[in-house]
């Protein structure tokens, strides 16, 4: 489990004059003899900067700067055989071990298709990428960790003892900027749009289109079409696709499946990269308000206390009805889904249809709470 994960919170401070440069750096040492162990998003948030920035005032003590081709990058990442992946979001975080292979990057977006290593991405959030090397209570750790244009932490690629480290050294060589500096502009991503009105949303026909879904991809052209956002999907379609769950049945569902060997799919996201675990989840622990996956190739760690909406989703598909749990937070960002592990051309598992049919309801939307 990696210090990444923030399960533990640095105490508020009144908010800093905006820091760069050497002053940052020194500030950070403060920071770090202050609170030793402390995680850098945390540290960052502390210190009124974003995580990039911190990254970035390291440049040339243990940060080398790399050049914005992160479509060679991830190409030239198979080379450097099992790693650890870890992508978040401000209440999740997704952390797998495995190998890259399937690469394949256009114009915008990318995959990367294996059991272990799957990856959506969404290559206009590759902002700043740095290979980072520090010391921690196990080691020396070596990362490649990348950024959006916010300074936000899309992904992140840790060497794990069973990485090829020459491969490694070769490719942050490789991809080394001639610009060694820590100079980076900073800059807000824009607001999410506004839902429409329901009163301007045709919902019948939207009701329509869902029942004529054919892939569970193809929701996200549904929502598109109609100028629907997720959050506001759920209850335009509450009872007859969705119906919304106690914000605890997460654990029901979990624990159901580690006991039932139920195997799963997770997908944790954030504007740059969708992550996705599929298997089984078995270690299963609360650490404060973090609840935890901490098996030997999957750690998840999830906010339990970010979850404003439960929400369980039908989708028809060519294959028969997916299901799917889906997390959402008070700004109705969905930050995580979970389904039952399936293949196309496979019905959904009846055993992840068991344990989502037993998990608790909540009050519909407009009864009382």
């Amino acid at each position: 489990m990696l210090d990444d994960a923030g399960l533990s919170n640095v105490s508020g401070d009144e908010p800093q004059p905006r820091l760069s440069g050497s002053a940052l750096r020194e500030a950070l040492v403060r920071q770090k003899d202050a609170t030793p162990g402390v995680r850098a998003r945390d540290a960052a948030k502390a210190l009124g900067v974003s995580e990039a920035e911190l990254v970035a005032c390291r440049v040339g003590d243990g940060v080398i700067r790399l050049e914005p081709e992160f479509a060679e990058i991830l190409r030239a990442m198979p080379a450097v055989g099992e790693v650890m992946v870890l992508t978040r979001n401000e209440h999740c975080v997704h952390e797998k071990h495995g190998r890259f292979d399937n690469v394949s990057i256009g114009p915008g977006h990318g995959l990367v298709l294996n059991h272990d290593v799957d990856l959506r991405l969404f290559m206009s959030h590759w902002r700043y990428g740095f290979v980072v090397t520090e010391e921690v209570t196990s080691g020396v750790r070596t990362s490649i960790q990348v950024f959006d244009i916010d300074g936000a932490a899309v992904h992140k690629i840790y060497l794990t003892k069973h990485s090829d480290r020459a491969a490694f050294d070769a490719l942050a060589q490789r991809f080394r900027s001639p610009e060694q500096n820590g100079e980076i502009a900073i800059t807000p991503l824009p607001p999410r749009r506004a839902d429409r009105p329901d009163a301007e949303i045709d919902v019948a026909n939207f009701h329509k289109h869902w029942r004529a879904l054919q892939d569970t991809h193809d929701f996200f052209g549904l929502l598109q079409e109609f100028g629907v956002g997720r959050a506001q999907a759920m209850h335009l379609a509450e009872r007859e696709f969705t119906w919304r769950i106690e914000p605890g049945a997460l654990r029901q569902a979990l624990e159901a499946a580690a006991q039932t060997d139920t195997p799963i799919m997770c997908f944790v996201g954030n504007p740059g990269c969708i992550q996705i675990h599929t298997g089984p989840v078995k270690t299963l622990k609360a650490i404060g308000p973090w609840y935890n996956v901490l098996d030997p190739t999957f750690n998840l760690h999830l906010r339990e206390d970010a979850i404003h909406q439960a929400w369980v989703v039908r989708k028809p598909t060519r294959d028969g009805i997916v299901t799917s749990l889906e997390l959402f937070d008070t700004d109705g960002f969905c930050f995580a889904q979970f389904f039952g592990e399936r293949k196309p051309g496979k019905p959904e598992l009846e055993g992840w249809r068991e344990i989502v049919a037993a998990l608790p309801h909540a009050a519909q939307s407009g009864e009382a709470a």
